[in-house]
């Protein structure tokens, strides 16, 4: 533990701020360098981020969107920590139950991260399995149902890819999931990276960064042809005098055929409130930023700097006006890892206590699968200030630039993955709930964001403590919801009093009513 940032550390940090630094409506004064890796699935610049001094000035805004980000697994970013005490056993009963939880204290949602095969980038799968990273894991959807059923305005946010099925399967799922929950059901859109998942689909790779995108928009544009275009709003009558439940002039085919799909269709699935799901997107590549700007409603951020994930954020805001969307259509949320308690004292002791159960090996899995490098082929001692993947450099150059006491240190296999464990790629803000709201208005106000997908160490304690230490505070300062918008996911999400429904200028309305 002597090379991890101790909380004494961060503390005494925090208290040499308040001479050397000052606090303004625009922000903490201070200069961050940073760079980035393209496209990572969790994002590759960790460091801590320190909360600013004082209180930022208020302006009239919506509630901040407030997401559990989970797995169906028994260690999602925390490899280990299911070893720990407060760990309950991942049954359905568990999940049920933190959703209930969730659904109490007005979560937004609970959004489910997936994947769809091993970790094997470093010595192979034996280290992610024996850690428990990101495997075992269940089917969520599969689990949705119940959760959905047990909770009144919880929405879920499902991931699924566009790689390894077919777009008429994947159409009938979520209308299905958007039926029993009405209308509470969101598509986290990946296209999938990992080599082991495409070699489990029988594909001796997977297919190219850019050409994964390409097949996902066409992907979109079956889904879109089905679930919007393929019934009409009244194609339903039920109508026990004249016996006809569906009226067949108002069910239309499709008649897809592109460049790698074809699909006659029509859904098998009459619509459901929401026609298609609340979309939700990842990638901040090039491409990937593309690709949200023409599909995604809501967007998860990478990055570790609330300024450079304000670049992801404006560079995305404005490719939505050449898609034809306004540049309010999408909601863009950041992820945190928080550890809270009643003093700042408390909080960093629990954050020590947990990062006891913290499996490195499980750690360098999961760096493995997201930067495809395996730590193994490096000795030790070795200093990848200076030498190794540029991945790894450029993480290593935000941690030194914004985080205190790492200036100096020598980083080691060790001491990357250190830094990794139990938060993954997330921002780490521990402390009493004033330093962890300070810190999230900070990231609120300087990267522009909409909102947390906050990760866990356990559950259900970490969201036991943010509802007991957190939430109150940030009711205090008026930004979190007191009611739910609506009663679906895009209307809970967008706050924008417009219905179930997907919004003018996306691209799933242009397939409306399809007659052929």
């Amino acid at each position: 533990m002597d090379e991890l940032l101790t909380a004494h550390q961060l503390q005494k940090y925090w208290q040499r701020q308040e001479t050397l630094s000052t606090w303004t409506d625009s922000g903490y004064n201070s200069s961050i360098a940073t760079d980035d890796r393209e496209d990572t699935k969790h994002g590759s610049n960790v460091s801590n981020i320190s909360p600013p001094r004082g209180i930022l000035k208020r302006q009239e805004r919506k509630p901040w969107v407030m997401n559990a980000f989970a797995m169906t697994a028994p260690g999602h970013l925390a490899p280990g920590l299911w070893r720990h005490p407060d760990q309950e056993l991942q049954t359905l009963d568990h999940w049920v139950r933190l959703a209930q939880k969730l659904d109490d204290a007005k979560f937004h949602g609970i959004f489910f991260a997936d994947v769809l095969g091993i970790y094997d980038v470093y010595q192979g799968n034996g280290p992610a399995l024996k850690a428990g990273a990101q495997v075992p894991e269940l089917d969520v959807s599969l689990l949705v149902s119940a959760m959905a059923h047990a909770t009144k305005n919880l929405s879920f946010g499902i991931t699924a890819s566009t790689s390894y099925e077919h777009p008429y399967q994947l159409a009938r799922r979520y209308a299905t999931l958007d039926h029993i929950t009405n209308g509470r059901v969101g598509w986290n859109i990946v296209t999938s990276y990992l080599e082991s998942a495409a070699k489990s689909y029988g594909l001796d790779q997977s297919n190219q960064h850019d050409d994964r995108y390409e097949v996902a928009d066409e992907f979109l544009e079956v889904v879109y042809k089905l679930l919007e275009g393929s019934w009409e709003d009244d194609a339903v009558e039920a109508n026990k005098k004249t016996g006809v439940y569906t009226n067949p002039d108002r069910v239309h085919h499709i008649n897809h055929a592109g460049k790698h799909f074809k699909c006659r269709g029509p859904s098998i699935v009459h619509p459901s409130p929401q026609r298609t799901p609340f979309l939700l997107q990842a990638g901040a590549s090039k491409a990937g930023k593309n690709f949200a700007a023409g599909h995604a409603e809501a967007m998860f951020l990478p990055g570790m700097i609330p300024e450079k994930t304000r670049d992801i954020v404006d560079s995305t805001r404005a490719l939505l006006a050449g898609k034809g969307r306004s540049p309010d259509s999408v909601k863009f949320i950041a992820g945190i890892f928080i550890v809270v308690d009643e003093t700042d004292e408390k909080a960093q002791a629990k954050f020590q206590d947990l990062f006891q159960y913290a499996d490195l090996e499980g750690t360098a899995a999961l760096f493995g699968g997201w930067s495809g490098t395996d730590l193994s082929q490096f000795s030790d001692d070795e200093d990848f200030s200076f030498k190794g993947p540029p991945g790894i450099q450029s993480m290593i150059s935000a941690w030194t630039t914004t985080v205190p006491g790492l200036e100096d240190v020598k980083w080691t296999k060790k001491h990357v993955l250190q830094q990794l464990a139990i938060s993954g790629a997330h921002p780490r803000a521990i402390g009493s709930a004033k330093t962890v709201a300070d810190i999230m208005e900070n990231w609120i106000e300087k990267a522009n964001v909409d909102g947390f997908n906050i990760s866990y160490a356990t559950t259900p304690h970490t969201f036991d403590d943010i509802i007991k230490y957190l939430w109150p505070e940030l009711k205090a300062r008026g930004v979190l919801q007191q009611e739910y918008a609506g009663t679906s996911m895009r209307e809970n999400y967008l706050q924008d009093g417009e219905g179930p429904r997907a919004r003018e200028g996306h691209p799933a309305l242009r397939h409306r009513n399809l007659r052929g």
